[in-house]
């Protein structure tokens, strides 16, 4: 079994990123990009804009771009992860769903909080300011 995902780099104009603060029942608390499964017929750009909009409320954010593509396997299932950047609009974002996250804040690339939720820290390790865009299999490392 497979799951294909994006995991959302919003970025505001000062560089910092938006990261959820997870508490989903069942799971260590964690924080985490904004993101989720692609749905059949989708795209990973529009995945990124359907997810950051269901999850924080915003809607205004720039034109969405793949930077890199994560492969691992956790638990023997391969896992493919599409990080995908977007400059952040002027909407702020808001706690759409409480079940799973507590609250949204921003945060510096070098002044991440931890624990990162897993896909998280694998997508973030690939952003670098060169504009790269690596693909990587986690399980090679």
């Amino acid at each position: 079994m497979g799951v294909i995902g994006v995991g959302v780099v919003l970025e505001g104009a000062d560089g910092r990123i938006l990261l959820g603060e997870r508490i989903k029942a069942g799971e260590e608390p964690s924080w985490c990009l904004p993101g989720g499964a692609v749905e059949p017929g989708e795209t990973f750009e529009a995945a990124a804009v359907r997810e950051l909009a269901e999850e924080t409320g915003v809607r205004d954010g720039g034109t969405p771009r793949v930077t890199a593509v994560v492969l691992d396997h956790p638990g023997g299932a391969v896992r493919v992860t599409a990080a995908v950047r977007v400059a952040a609009g002027a909407t702020a974002p808001v706690v759409t769903e409480p079940h799973v996250f507590r609250s949204w804040r921003w945060f510096a690339p070098d002044d991440l909080p931890e624990p990162l939720f897993p896909a998280t820290a694998r997508v973030l390790a690939t952003q670098d300011e060169a504009g790269r865009y690596p693909v990587t299999d986690a399980a090679a490392s």
